[in-house]
């Protein structure tokens, strides 16, 4: 009977954890600094600004990035690479990944809707197919770009393209 009485106190001990009793761990929380809120309060008077100068007064704020006048780390460090603001870029499928649809949905067209609704591309992609794999079956595809093997491969077998 005393086992029992033990284990209904560990329970009580140990409440479920819900939304409504979450806390956050001892000491990872800070009180923000509380300024002008009278000189008892301990920053109250000048309000951590010191005593007259441009720094006193109102509309006074250092600039982003601004290490005290310590060269500041978007300086220091090397300006590296290029970004071409006109890059087209495409979402690869290859042969072997079509040839897999072909089979398994037995489907002769293979279009931009029909890639999107497996998995393969998304609204905004653009679609090139490339040359990895081989097709067995004649389909027709449709998609914004071809590699020169892929085209060839497609077309050796009776199939078709369409560019989009």
């Amino acid at each position: 009977m005393s086992l029992i009485s033990e284990s209904e106190g560990q329970q009580n001990k140990f409440q479920e954890m819900n939304l409504s009793n979450l806390k956050p761990a001892a000491g990872s929380t800070k009180n923000s600094k509380r300024i002008g809120r009278g000189t008892g309060s301990g920053r109250g008077g000048t309000s951590t600004r010191g005593h007259k100068g441009a720094g006193s007064r109102s509309g006074h704020s250092t600039k982003v990035g601004f290490e005290g006048g310590q060269m500041p780390l978007q300086r220091r460090v090397p300006k590296v690479g290029f970004k071409p603001i006109n890059r087209v870029e495409y979402v690869g499928v290859n042969l072997d990944v079509l040839q897999g649809l072909a089979e398994k949905f037995n489907l002769t067209t293979i279009d931009f809707a029909a890639l999107q609704q497996h998995g393969l591309a998304s609204k905004n992609d653009l679609v090139k197919i490339l040359g990895r794999g081989e097709v067995k079956s004649k389909i027709e595809v449709k998609a914004h770009a071809f590699s020169a093997s892929a085209q060839k491969a497609i077309e050796a077998v009776g199939g078709s393209i369409e560019k989009l």
